[in-house]
């Protein structure tokens, strides 16, 4: 018999997360270059900029979706805002290092990374107010609710 272990029950580190996306970031922009330089398919001098910003998304949503599951929450959140930081400039500078391009000079990905950092802010919110709505619904005992006295005046 194989016992499949639940994603959620082993917990990953944030910092792992984030070093993981952050290679892939690196292999993906390894093959745009390949790809580039074979003069096959255009790509975009930007292509770093939009590798960058979508594999931060990948990660907001992936580590938002884990910390559900972790029992020390505040532990957590704060491993993992460090490791999306990291990230952050971790993929900005293979960015830069691939494209030549700074950030201003790629066009709107300042306001990307922007826009991604807060929607990250913003799930990881969200999965925190779910939890503790759901564990409060754990905790309350549910009874059927008492009829009210009420008098009535003929």
């Amino acid at each position: 018999m194989t016992s499949e272990v639940s994603i959620f029950q082993r917990r990953i580190d944030p910092v792992l997360q984030a070093g993981v996306v952050l290679a892939i970031v690196l292999v993906v922009d390894l093959f745009s270059l390949i790809i580039a330089g074979t003069n096959t398919v255009g790509v975009s001098n930007r292509f770093p900029w939009l590798c960058a910003a979508s594999f931060m998304l990948f990660f907001a949503l992936f580590n938002a979706v884990m910390s559900a599951a972790v029992p020390n929450t505040a532990k957590y959140w704060g491993r993992s805002l460090y490791s999306f930081m990291g990230l952050a400039l971790g993929a900005g500078l293979l960015a830069w290092a691939f494209s030549g391009l700074t950030i201003s000079e790629a066009g709107s990905y300042r306001w990307i990374y922007l826009v991604v950092t807060v929607g990250y802010l913003v799930f990881l919110g969200m999965i925190s107010l779910i939890k503790n709505v759901v564990n409060f619904a754990q905790r309350e005992e549910w009874n059927k609710p008492r009829p009210k006295n009420r008098r009535r005046e003929d």
